[in-house]
């Protein structure tokens, strides 16, 4: 039953994946049809990513309150009801109206699952539901541009995604009372095998405790949010910037820079399936340091002064070794601060993973624009040595907390 219910969750990540990447392979079409200005999709992006930093934060306190479940299901209602009512909005204001559930929807239900699995299943699922995402992610555009050649209809992309997300909401609704006999079931087994192996060396001491009042206040938590922010803001910057540091400072042709770039999502993607195979062999916490250090080895390859094939492999170095980093960071989450703060840790983990995803790719992009795209690999070296410093020094202070106990 545990593993069925699995592939429901991995169904729930690609339809989470689908919507991600639908507004920036539809917008060409779409700004002109509702008479919007090209650089209103910003405004859109600004308020989905307010809205899932909002219920990320808030998710926490809602599952321990109703249940993952139900929450899940909600969310799904809000994404599905948002993405239909896109594809009939007749203006910007109409978007910017269901922008807010689509947010609001997205937040909850991602912060959700990824804390249900970390919470009842071992780390390689925790890769394949990343790898899921970006099954998701990769479909939205095909999807898209299906209706977009053969219709010339954004609209009929929209109502297509959305009906997908009603039937998963159907399925989630026969199968909601599954979520708490999947969660006891999985509960004994866990007590019943040895811990696993791909987790880290030591079990909180805060484990079989009620939730911390302020979770903010354990120690290294907030160096553990910081190694979200900057997780999510370079992958972030890389995707968005990368094509324009290829063409500007590289002289590529942008027909050439944006395969490169679709390169290195998909060693996002294939990386993450075949880390979900490797946990089973090596533990969490060593591969997400061997990510770290590939990633950083890819940024010092595109900052020295090697020829353009060089650069390429700089970026798909990158890709690769960030592929296991983030559902590894998440998965550690109960092991690391308790279990009983778990749920409100996933919610402040996604908040600041949004975060960095929505504000330091812009903030990149003005520094750009004053200096030169050129400091492209330099900043993006240094948002990956502020994350391996800031993940190290949790596992630092873990170190010290399993000497003291």
């Amino acid at each position: 039953m545990a593993t069925w219910f699995l592939i429901i969750i991995y169904l729930a990540f690609i339809s989470l994946g689908l919507p991600d990447s639908l507004l920036g392979s539809a917008w060409p079409v779409m700004w002109p049809e509702i008479g919007a200005s090209f650089g209103s999709a910003g405004i859109l992006s600004m308020v989905v990513a307010g809205g899932t930093i909002v219920s990320s934060l808030a998710s926490g306190s809602i599952t321990h309150k109703i249940g993952a479940g139900k929450i899940t299901l909600i969310s799904c209602c809000l994404t599905a009801g948002a993405l239909l009512g896109y594809s009939f909005a007749p203006s910007l204001v109409w978007l910017i109206i269901f922008a807010i559930p689509l947010g609001l929807g997205a937040g909850a239900v991602d912060a959700t699952l990824n804390n249900y699995v970390a919470e009842h299943y071992k780390a390689h699922h925790m890769n394949w539901l990343h790898c899921f995402w970006g099954v998701g992610a990769t479909a939205g555009p095909i999807i898209m541009s299906y209706y977009i050649a053969d219709q010339n209809s954004w609209r009929s992309g929209y109502a297509t995604v959305a009906l997908i997300q009603f039937g998963l909401v159907i399925i989630l609704f026969i199968t909601l009372p599954l979520w708490k006999r999947v969660a006891s079931i999985r509960e004994a087994d866990l007590t019943q095998t040895k811990p696993d192996d791909n987790q880290m060396d030591s079990i909180s001491v805060e484990d079989g405790k009620k939730p911390a009042q302020k979770v903010l206040k354990i120690k290294g938590v907030k160096h553990s949010l910081v190694a979200f922010l900057f997780y999510c803001g370079v992958e972030a910057t890389v995707g968005l910037w990368g094509a324009s540091y290829l063409v500007g400072a590289r002289d590529i042709t942008a027909g050439t820079a944006a395969v490169w770039i679709s390169l290195y999502y998909g060693g996002i993607t294939i990386g993450r399936l075949v880390t979900g195979f490797v946990t089973l062999k090596i533990r969490n916490r060593v591969l997400i340091l061997i990510g770290q250090l590939t990633a950083i080895l890819g940024g010092v390859i595109l900052v020295l002064p090697l020829p353009i094939p060089f650069s390429l492999a700089g970026l798909i170095l990158i890709g690769l070794g960030l592929a296991p980093i983030y559902p590894g960071l998440l998965h550690e989450t109960p092991t690391r601060f308790g279990r009983e703060n778990s749920a409100k840790l996933m919610g402040y983990q996604m908040a600041l993973a949004y975060t960095g995803t929505t504000f330091l790719p812009p903030i990149f992009g003005m520094l750009a624009s004053q200096i030169s795209i050129r400091v492209f690999p330099i900043i993006v070296l240094i948002f990956l040595l502020c994350m391996i410093l800031s993940s190290e020094r949790v596992n630092r202070i873990l170190k010290k907390r399993v000497l003291k106990g």
